[in-house]
């Protein structure tokens, strides 16, 4: 195993430092673990929270501050937080006005957040939920009960987020969250896998001539493995899955091509020309694009196409401005 750290045993604590000495400005971190807040707490408005294990950066952490989050909650590597972590950050940010906590769909995540919520509503905070699926790949997984929820979390940060920041209340800011999710889909393929550090080997093996196609955040495994072909090929198969789950046809959409970690934006970009060609020809309107590092899987080499549906008030909100270390 090649990495750059130190002690196998300090990866995720050495990183949450990290970035509070780089985003001092934005972040600062809860004596109970991993748990990071706005630097200055937002008041009279609604909260959010999210969180899950680490190794998906710039996720969450990278996504607290103005018109997004209000706290992410990290565990170890691909590992849920703990209840008590959640219910940390969930006191820390809570206003008057409530809390949503953003959850994707993975079996850990949503107990440990819900006990966290038990635990919360028993101080008196109002606390709602809202849990992300957008995963189109496989309707169960080796983490999940459902589909899984994957990049297109970061869309509903950003929309709910925007939601909150502009007064909403806590209904509203869950419904605009479940848009969202309601709207949203997504799926992912890789070239090569990341290794978990407390691992130090891959966490499954691919041929060099092949791909896993419907890959999980976590390398769980997709739908199928094949052998490897043109970046458009890929484009095209991802999107096949996508427009057969939601009915785009005539739609304004947002784009997202999120790189797994390990793929440069070259690639990337060479993926988004054929998605917005595809998409251009089939009559669905690109309103907003994205290319980056969004919810990455360590070092692995793939990444995920995110489609997401949009209104007039979810292209607001997703316009309206958010200031964070990783989306501004």
């Amino acid at each position: 195993m090649k990495k750059f750290i130190n002690d196998v045993a300090n990866v995720e604590d050495e990183m949450i430092q990290g970035m509070l000495k780089a985003y001092p400005q934005y972040l600062r971190k809860l004596d109970c673990g991993n748990v990071v807040v706005r630097a200055t707490k937002k008041e009279g408005k609604v909260a959010l929270i999210s969180g899950g294990g680490s190794g998906h950066e710039p996720a969450h952490g990278g996504y607290v501050g103005t018109g997004m989050l209000d706290a992410a909650v990290a565990g170890a590597v691909f590992t849920s937080p703990t209840p008590d972590q959640v219910y940390e950050g969930i006191k820390a940010v809570a206003t008057d006005a409530g809390v949503l906590m953003v959850i994707k769909n993975y079996t850990g995540d949503v107990m440990n957040f819900e006990m966290a919520r038990d635990m919360a509503e028993a101080d008196g905070i109002k606390v709602a939920q809202v849990i992300s699926n957008d995963d189109v790949a496989v309707k169960d997984s080796l983490y999940t009960v459902g589909r899984r929820g994957v990049a297109g979390t970061i869309f509903i940060h950003k929309i709910a987020g925007a939601k909150a920041e502009a007064g909403g209340m806590l209904e509203e800011v869950q419904a605009a969250a479940q848009k969202v999710i309601d709207n949203v889909r997504t799926m992912g393929v890789a070239l090569r896998p990341c290794t978990v550090p407390a691992a130090g080997k891959p966490g499954f093996d691919l041929g060099e001539d092949e791909i896993e196609m419907g890959i999980g955040i976590h390398g769980e495994p997709g739908v199928k493995r094949e052998p490897i072909k043109p970046a458009n090929e890929i484009v095209d198969e991802l999107l096949d899955h996508i427009l057969a789950d939601i009915d785009y046809s005539g739609s304004d959409v947002a784009v997202m091509v999120n790189g797994s970690g390990g793929t440069p934006l070259m690639e990337l970009c060479i993926l988004n020309n054929h998605v917005h060609d595809v998409l251009t020809e089939k009559g669905i309107r690109i309103y907003k694009t994205f290319v980056g590092n969004y919810m990455t899987s360590i070092e692995m080499q793939g990444f995920s196409l995110t489609l997401l549906k949009l209104d007039d008030e979810l292209k607001e909100l997703l316009d309206a401005p958010a200031d964070t270390p990783a989306f501004r």
